[in-house]
């Protein structure tokens, strides 16, 4: 199983880049994590907050690939605990297929990408940077895996 992490931006510190290296090289061979980097919508040449989103939805929408789970991550979505994240993910690779992680660009994702989404979920209650998302998000999914496969990482 890939679990993708579609993320809107690029050019991101050195840090982003060695933390969610680590995590990545950490996964199981049952379940890799990939990053997906979309180009954010240049801002400014008179677009509005709709249609930079709208730009950035029609990207992420074509780096999905077909049949494809997708999780929306937004900071109004359902609030999952790492064991409700861990169950989850072991359903899934029961299921088969892959699930991409969906990360929103500055303002945010396009209504169409959450509306369309197998799930919503938020990572935290607090609005966090783009770069840190990426980061929390590989060390709760290596979290999940580690709970799956029953391995030390993760201390309930």
């Amino acid at each position: 199983m890939r679990l993708l992490i579609l993320a809107v931006g690029n050019k991101m510190p050195e840090w982003v880049e060695t933390s969610f290296a680590e995590y990545a090289k950490r996964m199981p061979h049952e379940a890799s994590i990939e990053l997906v980097e979309i180009k954010p919508e240049k801002r400014g040449g008179g677009k509005n907050v709709d249609q930079l989103m709208a730009a950035e939805g029609a990207r992420i929408l074509s780096a999905i690939p077909p049949r494809c789970r997708t999780v929306a991550l937004d900071e109004k979505g359902r609030q999952w605990t790492t064991v409700k994240l861990a169950d989850s993910i072991s359903g899934w690779m029961k299921n088969g297929g892959d699930t991409a992680f969906i990360i929103g660009g500055a303002d945010g994702l396009d209504p169409s990408i959450k509306n369309s989404a197998d799930e919503v979920l938020a990572l935290s209650a607090l609005t966090l940077p783009h770069a840190l998302a990426r980061v929390l998000l590989a060390e709760q999914l290596y979290r999940a895996l580690s709970l799956i496969k029953r391995h030390p990482y993760h201390r309930a």
